[in-house]
């Protein structure tokens, strides 16, 4: 499974999605992103915004942002596998 979490050190919203990875035990790799949002070029590139979390499942084909939506994901798609 290649789970990639675009993430700001600091950042509730990360924290947010970071432990709902890490409570259902999901593997993934955090991708940090820089702290001004005119610099987020990779986030930007690959869910076509510059704010974080963003999480991208690439075996589903999946990139979604916002906290919330990223928690019911995971507790709905991603700890069922």
């Amino acid at each position: 499974m290649s789970v990639i979490l675009y993430s700001l050190d600091g950042c509730p919203y990360c924290e947010k999605a970071e432990a709902a990875l890490d409570d259902h035990g999901i593997d993934y790799e955090t991708r940090w992103v820089e702290a001004l949002h005119s610099e987020r070029d990779e986030v930007k590139r690959v869910s076509n915004q510059r704010s974080v979390p963003v999480l991208v499942d690439e075996e589903a084909g999946v990139t979604m942002g916002e906290s919330d939506n990223i928690v019911k994901y995971v507790e709905t798609s991603l700890a069922e596998r």
